[in-house]
């Protein structure tokens, strides 16, 4: 039962102290944004479930009309819940909750600004970290790249949470939907969650894949042409049910 206390009061703690000054901000959150909530927190979960990040490392967001829902600033993600939602305007004006937003966030919305995108995912996963300590792309291990619009880029180091980081991060991306972070970590977009979700994963394991083939002594991994990459990416197009 002290335990059982104990956590409430961590969990208590974590959120106040990521709060912003002053009473909950703007309006009230909207039905759409609720469950879009909801399914950002399951994801943010999973992230540290999959080993993509400890702690609070690492962030999601999810952008319902005109408003970026995004996870707050150091709260662990299991500690969540729906009266925590955070959501800011295009703009970065905080518009729901009174949670402070991540501090990645020139980052989530440098790309809601520049592409399409509908949901963000960024990770401090540990193979795709390393890879972005090595080498200025990743090398075309595997077809999957061309899903991601081709060879993977690394973004230029800059410091975490600045505009430098955001603007280097826009450079990697172009045609791209992920790149890796020099010495951080891995963003990536898509049309859904699960589809920003899935893209972060197949590029952790694709970096996982690499560092593997590149370490047996005397062998080098063979690459995929551009063209074999471009192929596999048309064809991804196409992959899945339909209806």
């Amino acid at each position: 039962m002290a335990e059982q206390r104990q956590e409430h009061r961590d969990g208590r703690d974590a959120r106040e102290g990521a709060r912003t000054a002053g009473a909950p901000r703007g309006r009230g959150a909207r039905e759409e944004e609720v469950l879009a909530w909801e399914r950002l927190v399951d994801a943010a979960r999973r992230t540290v479930a999959d080993g993509l990040v400890v702690g609070t490392s690492g962030n999601v967001s999810v952008r319902v009309g005109g408003t970026v829902l995004v996870t707050p600033s150091g709260v662990p993600y299991d500690r969540l819940t729906p009266d925590d939602i955070t959501g800011v305007g295009l703009d970065g004006r905080q518009v729901l909750g009174s949670l402070a937003p991540t501090s990645e966030l020139p980052m989530h919305l440098a790309v809601y600004r520049s592409t399409d995108a509908r949901a963000v995912v960024h990770t401090h996963a540990v193979h795709a970290t390393a890879v972005s300590m090595l080498v200025p792309e990743l090398p075309a291990v595997h077809y999957m790249s061309g899903a991601l619009g081709g060879a993977v880029r690394v973004a230029p180091y800059a410091t975490y949470g600045t505009e430098e980081l955001a603007e280097n991060m826009l450079h990697a991306l172009a045609d791209r939907t992920a790149c890796l972070l020099r010495n951080h970590g891995t963003i990536t977009y898509g049309d859904t969650l699960d589809q920003a979700y899935d893209r972060t994963a197949q590029l952790e394991w694709m970096c996982r894949l690499w560092l593997t083939a590149s370490s047996v002594p005397g062998l080098t991994p063979t690459l995929l042409s551009k063209e074999q990459v471009a192929e596999a990416g048309e064809k991804l197009r196409g992959y899945g049910q339909r209806g």
